[in-house]
């Protein structure tokens, strides 16, 4: 009797979206009108909105906004409770298993392009060890001297991871000056060789843009949004609560800013001023992220003149070839 031997390497892999981009470029209601059109779940790739208590500053997304889209990593941890690229992973890939087992689609959403890079290549994480002398060290010597200092720091032996690490992300900041000290290797060189595996999932990696003006004036509209609608008394309430400003969560674009006013380091103008700005300045260094990863499909609203069917349509289509290409 004939036996069928297939070879493993040609068994078609499992499908992955990805919709990312720079902060306030408008992925939430395309997100949604993608895994609609696919039969995904969405899974948020996002450092803030996985927090509960944290909803103004993050720009959640509402359950009535989800329209029926099954989510994520929303809502889901304690503020005072720490999460990083480990925990992400660990969260993402139980999220996956049971989307799969559901017959649906993840669909990673988000602008944390670190977060999405762990997922799509697999790399592996271990926990991260937290008590050690030369980490103490170093969080004493920020604390003394703060994180512009440590940032600087960073910057002098690894300008690329410099980069693409923004100084209020503390603790990201020390791991790449330890892990330098440690090894005598920049954590850029690491990841960009953990970048050269190749991804276990038949993917489309969408990179939403728009023009930079037109950004930028969104991001100024959204954090004066923020500011009318309770900035402050959500960060308020968060301080009452105890969490401490030195939690990863409060660590946050508009969370640290507004925490700093709130304990009278700075007046209200200086810290909506310093929101605006620094937020612009993270959506810079996303898009300078996304530039460098391989395999990504931008999708310009200017190119589109806007027109979300027409992006969604040429969203589908490359799918669709995707979807093609795994078969053969």
């Amino acid at each position: 009797m004939a036996v069928l031997i297939i070879s493993i390497s040609h068994l078609p892999k499992k499908e992955m979206l990805i919709l990312t981009g720079p902060t306030a470029v408008g992925k939430t209601k395309l997100s949604i009108e993608l895994a609609k059109a696919v039969g995904g779940e969405i899974i948020s790739a996002d450092s803030v909105q996985v927090y509960k208590k944290m909803d103004i500053g993050s720009a959640k997304i509402l359950p009535k906004e989800m329209d029926g889209v099954r989510h994520h990593l929303i809502d889901v941890l304690s503020p005072d409770e720490k999460f990083d690229v480990f925990r992400f992973s660990q969260m993402a890939k139980e999220a996956m298993q049971g989307i799969y087992e559901r017959g649906h689609i993840p669909v990673l959403v988000g602008g944390t392009g670190f977060y999405i890079q762990a997922v799509l290549y697999d790399i592996a994480f271990s926990e991260e060890e937290t008590d050690s002398a030369l980490r103490r060290q170093l969080e004493e010597e920020a604390a003394q001297k703060g994180n512009a200092y440590m940032h600087e720091k960073l910057a002098a032996i690894d300008p690329e991871a410099a980069a693409a690490i923004h100084e209020n992300n503390s603790k990201r900041v020390i791991r790449a000056i330890e892990y330098y000290m440690q090894t005598g290797e920049k954590i850029s060189v690491h990841n960009a060789r953990e970048h050269e595996k190749e991804s276990p999932y038949a993917f489309c990696y969408f990179v939403l843009n728009d023009d930079r003006k037109k950004l930028y004036d969104r991001i100024d509209a959204r954090v004066d949004q923020m500011v009318e609608e309770g900035l402050y008394e959500e960060v308020k309430g968060l301080l009452a609560d105890g969490i401490p400003r030195s939690a990863t969560s409060m660590q946050a674009l508009g969370y640290k800013e507004m925490a700093d006013h709130i304990c009278g380091d700075c007046p209200l103008e200086e810290a909506i001023y310093l929101i605006k700005r620094d937020t612009r300045h993270f959506a810079k260094r996303q898009l300078t992220w996304f530039r460098r990863e391989r395999d990504v499909t931008w999708v310009d609203r200017t190119a589109f003149a806007g027109q979300e069917d027409e992006m969604l349509a040429f969203m589908l289509e490359k799918v669709e070839e995707m979807r093609m290409g795994n078969m053969v």
